[in-house]
Formats: C-alpha cells, structure tokens, sequence
C-alpha cells in the first residue's frame, strides 16, 4: 500500500507556472497478472494454467508466456501485451520480412542473402543482422509488421534492431505464420525458417525446447541482452510438432540477475508445457 503525492501544473497571475500538490488516497498494490488458458481438450487449460504458474512460483523478473498448440486449440497467455527489449529473438522477424519482400517481388534470395541469414539464425550472428536489416529498412520492416498483424511490434530506430519492442501476442502471430500455411509467407520461406531455427548451434538451444519429447521437431531462436535498466533479458521462441500435437511457446523475460537466471525461469515453464502436451 502506497501513499503518494500528486504534482499538477496550474496557470496563476502573472502567467507563472507553479505546481500544485495533492495528497493521494492510498491504493492497493496492481495485482499480479495470472495466467489465461483455453482449450478444446477437457482438463488441459486448467492442469497448463496451473503447471505454468508453478514454475513461475518464487520467480524473480517479469515474465511473459504464450502457448499455442493448434490440434487441441489450447492458448495460454500471460502479460501479451507487455513490451520487452527483443535482443536476438528479432532476427526471426528480420528473416520473415526479408522473405515477405522477396516473395512481393517473386525472386529467390540471392547467394549472399543466404549466408547471412544461416549466419543471423543459426549462430545469432550480430553483423549478418545488422547488414540484413540495414537492407530492408524501416519502410519493409514495418511493411512486413502490418501484414503479419503484428501491431504492437516497434522497430528499433537508428539500427539498433536489439531494441526493438516486442510482445508476446505479436511473437505468437509471428511463430503461426512460420508454422501454418498462410498469404503473408510461402510455404517454401516458411520451411526455410524452420529449417534455419532447427540448425541453431548447441550452445544456443537451450529456452523453450527444454523438456520437449523425443520424436518432437524442435525449431528455436532465443535472445539474451543485459542492461542497466530490468538487468538481463532472456527471450525463447519455439516451434514444436510431434506426438499428436502443433505447438508455439514464447517465453521473454527481463528484470533477471543472471542470463542463467534467465533461462532457468524459461526451461521450467518449457518443461511444464512439453509435459502437460504430451500427456494430453
């Protein structure tokens, strides 16, 4: 409970601004967002909503999920409309739009094109992102945004593309038109991005895909970032199929101590999700 001081600018003689103080009535703390689900499957929103919330338990940080699996229509969301600073998950929009452009333009990507886009997803390479970006420019990046309904999505401005401000409701969006057939990309760019995202080097596959059953298609894109502000952000982006389900998982963090804080936080909801699917 808080008690606070309101400061509001009024005009008086003279024209001279002065502030004007008001003591505040005291207000209860905001509630802690708790997570939603919905699904077609009997008992799965209720056992994934509490699964999820578990491994969330005594969790520092903020902490923003969306699961999607599309054979149960089953959605869990929690905070989807908070921003978070998108570090490397952003090169999976990067990868979309550039392919949106080509297939505007009915071309193949170019050879170049193509070792910088293995490079940006596969090793989360910084410099192939920052040419690739640079290439599209704001124009198509945000062009690509509108027609992927990405809405909430804000590029980060002077090629800072690690700033840009993401959502989990948008990275969902993003992740169904990489895994459903769709007008926005072919089926051949979406193959290649899970192609791409199904290549990244061990060291990066960590996030969503923990806890995954064998037999299960793992695609993923994970960013990691730290700042004087909400310490570290640690973001997963997953694509899943097998054992008799379709999935998406996004998981972003901030406010974390350590990136291994970070990633601990993301691999226990991972686990639940992963567990719950595969025993529905």
């Amino acid at each position: 409970m808080t008690i606070g001081i309101s400061r509001k600018a009024r005009w008086v003689a003279g024209g001279v601004l002065v502030a004007s103080v008001t003591a505040l009535t005291p207000t209860a703390a905001a509630a802690t967002p708790t997570v939603a689900c919905t699904s077609a499957k009997a008992g799965l929103a209720t056992k994934l909503k509490k699964d999820i919330t578990a491994a969330l338990a005594n969790r520092k940080g903020t902490v923003a999920v969306g699961v999607y699996d599309r054979t149960t229509n089953t959605t869990c969301t929690l905070r989807g409309s908070t921003s978070y600073d998108s570090a490397s998950v952003v090169k999976v929009t990067v990868l979309a739009a550039l392919l949106w452009d080509a297939k505007k333009t009915d071309r193949y990507l170019t050879d170049r094109e193509t070792k910088l886009a293995e490079a940006m997803i596969t090793k989360s390479d910084n410099a192939a992102t920052s040419t690739l970006w640079k290439q599209l420019g704001m124009t198509k990046i945000k062009g690509f945004l509108t027609a992927a309904k990405m809405t909430r999505t804000k590029p980060g401005a002077d090629g800072y593309w690690g700033l840009t401000q993401i959502n989990v409701t948008d990275e969902q969006k993003l992740l169904k038109l990489v895994h459903a057939k769709n007008s926005v990309l072919s089926d051949n760019s979406r193959a290649y991005i899970r192609r791409l995202m199904g290549k990244v080097v061990s060291s990066q596959r960590w996030g969503t895909p923990y806890g995954a059953p064998s037999g299960v298609s793992v695609a993923v894109k994970n960013g990691w970032l730290q700042r004087s502000t909400h310490g570290w952000r640690v973001h997963s982006v997953g694509v899943f199929k097998g054992g008799g389900h379709d999935y998406t998982v996004t998981v972003l963090t901030h406010g974390n101590s350590t990136m291994n804080y970070g990633i601990s936080t993301i691999q226990g909801v991972a686990k639940a999700v992963h567990k719950d699917l595969a025993a529905s």
